[in-house]
């Protein structure tokens, strides 16, 4: 039997394994049929934040952002493209702290954009402020199994 990962579907929340012997840049949705690998970041609310957190055995790196915040919408671009170079290896979200306050609360999210870096559901990596492209190719190295 060959290995695989979990992955959260971006459209339907669904769990997914993915064979490692196959390409997951290709790989879809078992329930919706939905790619499970878009090359662009997810918005999230607090619920399905959760589940790919805790369900994903690749890193998730969120970036908690709000819409009038200037340097939240200079991130912006950077992660768009860390997705699309660097899924499938990592999962990209986006959190509105003003959408989820809570969430936000809960993970200790003190000045935006902050960026987090979870594996299993735990908080591995952390950085405030704006991030450069290098940084978020250090983290999916650093955080994704090979």
């Amino acid at each position: 039997m060959s290995k695989s990962f979990h992955v959260v579907c971006p459209q339907c929340d669904a769990v997914n394994r993915v064979p490692q012997d196959r390409p997951a840049s290709q790989a879809v949705c078992g329930s919706c049929k939905a790619r499970l690998f878009e090359g662009h970041p997810i918005e999230l609310n607090g619920q399905r934040f959760q589940r790919h957190a805790e369900r994903s055995d690749i890193p998730v790196i969120a970036d908690f952002w709000a819409p009038w915040c200037g340097p939240c919408r200079a991130m912006a671009p950077i992660f768009e493209r860390a997705a699309k170079e660097l899924e499938p290896k990592a999962r990209f979200v986006k959190v509105n702290v003003d959408d989820e306050p809570e969430l936000a609360g809960r993970l200790g999210v003190q000045g935006i954009p902050a960026l987090f870096v979870l594996k299993g559901g735990s908080v591995v990596a952390r950085q405030a402020g704006l991030a450069n492209l290098s940084t978020l190719h250090d983290w999916v190295r650093q955080f994704s199994t090979p």
